[in-house]
């Protein structure tokens, strides 16, 4: 086997058999800001055989204090998190295989994605995504790592179908709600705290060593010292509709999915047409420079400047507003530029 795994199989958790049952195993990562890049480095490192990375954002200077795949040459090119993740990834690990979609996490996409995936790991920064993982988690039988920081605070659980709560039960006794947007800031070693719960329970399940998976909630603040760990099986809900007796899996319904949203803790809103498909940003940029606008771009997005206010656009229609939180503008700007 690699010598480059040597000291990972010298763990007895690990050991020879489990370094090869990693190197069978996907991963599939939603969301590749904070959480998600630190996530998909060490599990890239630890010789995860395959893993899908998925995120709808590109990468800002305001993520080099915590998000750590990305570079200053990032932030200038303006690359979707998802492509400049995947450079740097193969540039770790070439025994990795690694697929990066720069997408939204939408109930379609998701389950396109599923059939051979392990365990999911959760790094996204709303509870929309996350309620649509937790239903693909229940449906598919597949493992997700809930994780989730804001200034000096984090939480983290596992949840497996069939053994502990889902989200939807957990709503009903910890309010999670709060840790939705980052508007309190957020310092990088609490990130990497969330990190390392999530990548230790994903390597417990990679090895499929079910005994050592945690089953209590963990939540910790790093700047008041303080850690919490909390039993949750009886939060388990039997009249819960995403993982009870009769459960209908309700956040897979497109109709649940927003088509446009304010994003957490920034002056930006998202538009998401009701049919997604590929647009020509090539031939979008030609007309949108014949009409005065400053465009700048890249195979992945277009960046139209308009006085106060910008709107990136992708290839699958949907675009980023910034500089606006009112939904009503943001759809004007939107039908204006794309009709």
């Amino acid at each position: 086997m690699n010598e480059r795994y040597s000291r990972q199989i010298l763990f007895s958790g690990i050991g020879r058999e489990g370094q090869e049952k990693i190197g069978n195993k996907h991963v599939l990562i939603i969301g590749a800001g904070a959480l998600g890049s630190g996530n998909a480095e060490i599990l890239t490192r630890a010789g995860v055989g395959k893993i899908t990375i998925i995120d709808r954002d590109y990468v800002e200077s305001s993520n080099l204090q915590r998000q750590q795949l990305y570079t200053e040459e990032d932030v200038s090119e303006k690359l979707p998190k998802a492509a400049a993740a995947e450079k740097r990834l193969r540039a770790i690990n070439s025994d990795v295989e690694i697929r990066a979609l720069v997408d939204d996490a939408t109930p379609e996409v998701l389950e396109e994605l599923i059939s051979d995936v392990d365990v999911m790991i959760d790094a996204t920064d709303n509870f929309e995504t996350r309620m649509v993982i937790n239903d693909i988690s229940q449906k598919y039988n597949v493992p997700w790592i809930y994780g989730a920081c804001v200034g000096s605070f984090g939480m983290s659980f596992s949840i497996i179908p069939g053994k502990t709560p889902c989200l939807n039960c957990l709503l009903r006794t910890i309010p999670l709600q709060g840790m939705t947007c980052d508007t309190g800031g957020i310092i990088s070693p609490t990130v990497q705290m969330v990190i390392s719960h999530q990548t230790a329970e994903a390597l417990k399940i990679l090895v499929e060593d079910w005994e050592a998976v945690r089953t209590s909630f963990v939540s910790f603040d790093l700047w008041r010292n303080q850690y919490t760990s909390l039993k949750m099986g009886k939060a388990k809900f039997a009249g819960c509709l995403s993982c009870g007796e009769d459960r209908t899996y309700p956040y897979l319904d497109r109709e649940n999915m927003t088509k446009s949203t304010v994003l957490c803790g920034r002056d930006t809103v998202q538009i998401r047409p009701s049919n997604l498909g590929k647009i020509s940003l090539e031939r979008l940029a030609t007309q949108l420079l014949s009409l005065g606008y400053k465009v700048k771009g890249n195979p992945y997005l277009l960046s139209v400047e308009m006085g106060s206010e910008r709107m990136v656009i992708f290839q699958d229609g949907r675009a980023l507003i910034h500089g606006t939180k009112d939904l009503i503008h943001a759809k004007t700007i939107y039908q204006r530029i794309l009709g």
